[in-house]
């Protein structure tokens, strides 16, 4: 998606002023789209060595016109007068080669044009096409981040219960391989100012990559992997029943955490770098092809979510934990010939820091910025979970390993079902309708788990019962999310997209975060132990499950903040009277200070189990 500022001439111009106005456009625009660099440090010197460029089918005003070429092919045309502008942008040579591979070859020459028409779409500018051999890193990015979390999805789920992790610790575990996530900003800033080996993007995804292997191979040669099952007698019935033993030398809960932390770090950088690339390139997407770069990414990563968490359920049922460790160390290594192949301009100029700080705080001080962004920040703190919610449905319901695989599974289809619903349905819905009545609805499963904690299932299985108020609630999680993702990308200034996107997902990511911390930290208020849900006091967690079910609720209270549409967020953008510094200033300490907090808490909760008091 594209900010509204953008300029798409649809007509040439033969007027005297033409060569004017291109130069003066000249250190902030690309007049004619791109330059194929024979040398990666030659510039052009005059508009004119620029080239415009012509895909199949280009659209009216553009070069090329009308011709039918492979979408292996450029034809190097065009001048200054049948360029197209992109006003206040840098030099879009640096985000892909104009010039082609060269023809279409074997085996490409055996797919009909109805086909190459799919994968190489007619008018669509080369660096966009993502399916062209130096783009292919860019979705295949998306899809080894979906990948390796619907992976270790199943493993963290279930992993830290049969090494007898306390709720404390399953709790934090969890929340460790998303927490690098709230360090976007820092990964991107960090790319953007000191470029490593003269590229900003493709050498710090290839380390990415690299991290994620390393921390995952690391924890399949150090320890025992493996899983002893045995019987035994059950504290409550007496009944026998099936228990899993981890084995003398297996991963300790510090290494164990350790190594999913280290993984998020390697495959959150990498990711990084990929929205960065995606915010690039978005700016040469034509008019009737806007958000489908971004749309398309998405849907490759939400794709291997889907497909890898079944996988790794029936892996780690079957071979153990080890099967599933190896190949997230495996999946890694695949992308980095990709990564490789991936085209990026060596040693393209650097914007300075303190330019970039300075337009990242002219953003924040907008209130179409910190408006919505605290509601946001807001909503997804309030959204605090019961962290004993698995304890229980193990300890007491005796739900297997299997089972609670299936409730993720279940949950990620759900969830990508409900970014569907919103794409074809809820997005003729305002924001704030989208939101009140999702929250309604989560109220109203969230109310279904108190009947399943006291044994009120009207004649259906704990395991049906529970998988519709578990898996329902990632159904109203997707179907929020399109909205909070469109929000972010109309906030972004002209330029800037890379930072500023972020900056706007540090926000949400840091808000989930501490919301992670302060289930934690909720345990202690009353006893929901495992020795005391066993022994049949189960008070506590109805308490609990009603308090986490309030706090949701009251994200309700801030729905005003919430623009209703888009128009609404574009005349608080134009509104030059609501710019605020102590806003954007609040804005920035609140994230900061729920970074830092969340850090300390998961910390804590693993070198100091039960600090807090819990289990």
């Amino acid at each position: 998606m594209l900010s509204p500022d953008f300029n798409y001439p649809t007509s040439t111009s033969s007027s005297t002023s033409s060569q004017s106005e291109a130069e003066d456009l000249q250190s902030s625009s690309l007049m004619g789209g791109y330059r194929d660099f024979a040398n990666d440090d030659e510039r052009p010197s005059t508009t004119n060595d620029r080239v415009a460029m012509a895909a199949n089918g280009a659209s009216s005003g553009r070069p090329g016109e009308g011709k039918m070429v492979d979408p292996f092919e450029m034809e190097a045309t065009g001048d200054d007068e049948t360029g197209y502008a992109y006003g206040k942008q840098p030099d879009m040579s640096i985000y892909g080669p104009a010039e082609p591979d060269g023809p279409l070859r074997y085996p490409w020459t055996l797919l009909s044009q109805p086909i190459l028409d799919w994968m190489f779409p007619p008018g669509l500018p080369m660096p966009v096409s993502l399916l062209r051999r130096e783009n292919l890193a860019v979705p295949a990015c998306y899809l080894c981040v979906g990948l390796l979390q619907g992976l270790s999805g199943p493993l963290i789920n279930v992993y830290p219960l049969d090494l007898n992790a306390t709720e404390a610790q399953q709790t934090t575990i969890s929340a460790l391989r998303g927490l690098p996530s709230t360090f976007k900003l820092a990964f991107g800033f960090w790319s953007d100012n000191v470029p490593l080996r003269g590229y900003r993007r493709k050498s710090y995804m290839f380390v990415g990559w690299l991290i994620a292997s390393a921390s995952m191979a690391a924890l399949a040669l150090m320890y025992d992997l493996s899983l002893e099952k045995a019987t035994g007698i059950s504290d409550v019935d007496g009944t026998k029943q099936e228990v899993t033993i981890a084995p003398e030398n297996a991963p300790t809960i510090e290494a164990f955490s350790l190594a999913v932390l280290l993984f998020g770090t390697g495959f959150w950088f990498a990711d990084v770098m990929g929205d960065s690339i995606v915010a690039e390139k978005a700016k040469l997407e034509p008019p009737e092809f806007r958000g489908q770069l971004q749309s398309t990414c998405y849907a490759c990563r939400f794709f291997g979510l889907m497909m890898a968490a079944p996988v790794s359920t029936v892996l780690y049922s079957t071979y153990g934990p080890g099967t599933v460790i190896v190949l997230m160390a495996t999946i890694p290594l695949l992308m980095l010939p990709l990564v490789y192949q991936m085209w990026e301009r060596k040693n393209a100029p650097v914007q300075p820091t303190r330019d970039q700080c300075s337009e990242i705080w002219n953003t924040v001080c907008s209130r179409a910025v910190w408006q919505p962004l605290g509601f946001v920040f807001l909503y997804n703190l309030l959204q605090v979970g019961n962290a004993a919610w698995k304890e229980f449905l193990k300890s007491v319901l005796h739900f297997s390993s299997n089972q609670l695989n299936t409730l993720l599974i279940v949950a990620y289809v759900l969830l990508y079902a409900g970014i569907m619903a919103y794409k074809y349905y809820f997005i003729k819905w305002t924001w704030r309708a989208v939101y009140i009545f999702t929250t309604v609805l989560n109220g109203f499963f969230s109310a279904l788990q108190v009947l399943l904690i006291q044994g009120i299932t009207f004649g259906i299985s704990p395991f049906l019962f529970a998988l519709g108020d578990d898996a329902f609630a990632d159904f109203i999680s997707g179907i929020q999310f399109l909205p909070t993702t469109i929000m972010m990308v109309h906030l972004c200034p002209t330029g800037s997209e890379g930072c500023s996107y972020a900056m706007f997902t540090t926000v949400n990511n840091s808000a989930l975060s501490l919301s992670s911390a302060i289930s934690t930290m909720m345990l202690g208020i009353w006893d929901v132990s495992k020795d005391t849900m066993m022994s049949g006091d189960l008070s506590g967690m109805t308490k609990l499950t009603i308090l986490t079910t309030g706090l949701q609720m009251s994200g309700l209270l801030f729905v005003g903040l919430l623009p209703k549409t888009k128009e609404d967020l574009a005349r608080l953008h134009t509104n030059m009277r609501a710019g605020s510094s102590w806003g954007g200033f609040i804005f920035l300490a609140v994230t900061l200070y729920s970074v830092l907090y969340s850090i300390r808490i998961g910390i804590m909760n693993i070198i100091a189990p039960g600090w807090m008091g819990e289990s």
